[in-house]
């Protein structure tokens, strides 16, 4: 009796786990240090909650025009591959079926298997064949532009919304440490769960996300204060 066996591949996450990881991560980051230079400027707080609902809209709509901005072109670009590739296979078959054949070779298949495999797979469907092994393009890793825009918005408005609660519910006078190591928590953990859903291990990215994001809050914090007093 045949059984047919299923993994499910990480990799098949690489698009949206990019997307999410990046939008979240930027939400927090870039929300908090924004809310710190403004509270380091203007101790009362009084702009500190505007300044992060601010930030919270212009973020989500940057990321998200910015995601689907660049992965279009690389849409667009994979498009152009798979239209030339149609033509080729339409115009000179036998040319494309050595090509595929050459490319199994190269991965160690033997030179006449390595052409039966070439016949048989482009006999079921050359498009796909030369799509996945010739150009690298396969279901799993092909661009989605509307999924990561998507993506992006909505995790970066989560991510954000963690240093903007935080600010909403702090006095004051506790606003600048409460968002700063409340901020640093919540990077810690999308660093864990990120490793965690792209299966990697867990203490280099979490150490990497908070150091970049303790820097960031720590140089707005900073110019805030700068300038609040200058000004």
């Amino acid at each position: 009796m045949r059984t047919t066996h299923k993994e499910n591949h990480l990799i098949a996450r690489i698009g949206w786990l990019r997307a999410a990881v990046l939008g979240a991560n930027d939400g927090i980051i870039s929300t908090a240090s924004l809310i710190l230079g403004v509270a380091s400027a203007e101790p009362s707080g009084n702009g500190a909650v505007l300044a992060g609902v601010a930030g919270l809209v212009a973020g989500a709509m940057s990321m998200a025009a910015g995601e689907y901005v660049s992965v279009s072109s690389q849409a667009d670009t994979e498009n152009a591959d798979i239209a030339r590739e149609t033509r080729e296979l339409a115009s000179e078959p036998e040319r494309e079926t050595e090509e595929l054949a050459q490319i199994y070779a190269a991965r160690g298949v033997e030179a006449g298997l390595a052409r039966q495999v070439a016949i048989q797979l482009m006999a079921r469907d050359a498009l796909a064949a030369h799509a996945r092994d010739e150009l690298g393009i396969s279901e799993a890793t092909a661009a989605r532009p509307v999924q990561a825009a998507m993506a992006s918005a909505a995790t970066f408005t989560a991510g954000a919304a963690a240093p903007l609660i935080l600010t909403a519910m702090s006095p004051p006078t506790l606003l600048l440490p409460a968002v700063a190591a409340g901020s640093l928590l919540f990077l810690a953990l999308l660093g864990m769960i990120g490793a965690k859903a792209g299966g990697a291990g867990i203490l280099r990215p979490t150490i990497r996300v908070v150091f970049w994001g303790a820097l960031a809050m720590a140089l707005t914090t900073g110019i805030g204060a700068l300038f609040g007093k200058v000004v």
